[in-house]
């Protein structure tokens, strides 16, 4: 049975009390992860955040996805791996270059001319194939090779565990970031209140030419476009949102959608709002799916995918604040 192999042994040739190690370990931290998002969510239901709660219970739909996707992975890789292809179209749009040496035939019995080097890489490929498969692949015909090898399928699988993880981690530092934004409004709103308490007057904010948001909107720069949009685009890496802009943009909406002089609360309006996008940009949609698998298609060493790929959502980022700029500054001046 090999069970001398170091990595290449065989459960049943493995100590009961490695194994018992590790499926301890396992379990602890699978039961550690759900009693915290039990925890967080029992927090959320108390502080009434029924869209954090929502967005709570996305990601652990995603979690049960990505626990199938892993099953699927596991029990059908000796399937795929067994799946042949000519090796003509085995080497057509590759990721990277084409490497001189022969890895093509790693599926076939080591010879006795093979170098250390490419010894010592068969070795580890199948390492790799002992850990995760039942029995091994029953190899291909001459000039054919795997549709996916089963170490690529689990570089495929590590990529769309982190691929689902750092969309989770990043949708929630931006809600942490937008929270932290939102915060810096509410002395704002704390003193628009008080002043709306000591004086009734339903004219107390008047957006005319002479208030202090028009004084620093209504310049030379406003009257040409180009000059209008390339400040607005550098204004939003430098405070993007004042204290005039808050109070105009607070003004204009209880003007819309609010009967006038009534009390209401546009910050805790605003994370309120921020909490129910958060609901939704969390879950890992068919078109984020979809997009991944695009990617994975057009990653090809000649057409630089990841660099353009990887650029487009920063341009448009920087074009959705521009114009976000350009509305808050055009607002008074609509009036």
């Amino acid at each position: 049975m090999g069970g001398g192999a170091g990595g290449g042994r065989e459960l049943d040739q493995t100590p009961t009390w490695a194994v018992a190690a590790v499926c301890a370990v396992i379990v602890v931290i699978s039961i550690a992860l759900e009693k915290v998002l039990h925890h967080v969510g029992e927090y959320f239901q108390e502080k009434r955040k029924k869209a954090l709660f929502e967005a709570l219970e996305k990601i652990k739909g995603e979690l049960m996805v990505l626990g199938f996707i892993s099953l699927l992975l596991t029990f059908g890789q000796n399937f795929i791996s067994n799946i042949c292809i000519r090796e003509e179209l085995a080497f057509t749009m590759l990721p990277c270059q084409r490497v001189s040496h022969s890895t093509d035939s790693a599926h076939l019995e080591p010879s006795a001319e093979d170098h250390e080097g490419e010894h010592h890489r068969r070795l580890l490929w199948n390492e790799h194939r002992v850990l995760s498969a039942d029995s091994p692949p029953a190899g291909c015909k001459a000039g054919q090779l795997p549709l996916i090898s089963v170490h690529g399928l689990h570089q495929l699988h590590i990529f769309i565990f982190f691929l689902a993880v750092f969309h989770v981690i990043n949708s929630a530092i931006t809600m942490m970031l937008g929270r932290l934004k939102i915060r810096e409004w509410k002395d704002w709103e704390r003193e628009v209140l008080s002043r709306e308490e000591a004086t009734r007057d339903p004219a107390r904010f008047r957006l005319t030419h002479e208030t202090s948001f028009v004084r620093e909107n209504a310049s030379f720069w406003i009257k040409t476009p180009f000059l209008f949009y390339i400040t607005c685009f550098f204004r939003q890496f430098f405070r993007s949102v004042r204290r005039s802009d808050y109070l105009t943009l607070r003004h204009g909406f209880i003007n819309v959608h609010l009967a006038p002089g009534s009390k209401f609360d546009f910050q805790k309006y605003i994370k309120r709002s921020l909490e129910d996008d958060f609901k939704v940009v969390v879950g890992i949609s068919p078109l984020l799916w979809a997009s991944a698998v695009f990617f994975l298609l057009v990653h090809l060493d000649t057409w630089q995918a990841m660099t353009w790929l990887s650029v487009l959502p920063l341009l448009v980022i920087l074009a959705v604040g521009t114009k976000l700029q350009a509305i808050i500054a055009v607002i008074d001046l609509m009036r």
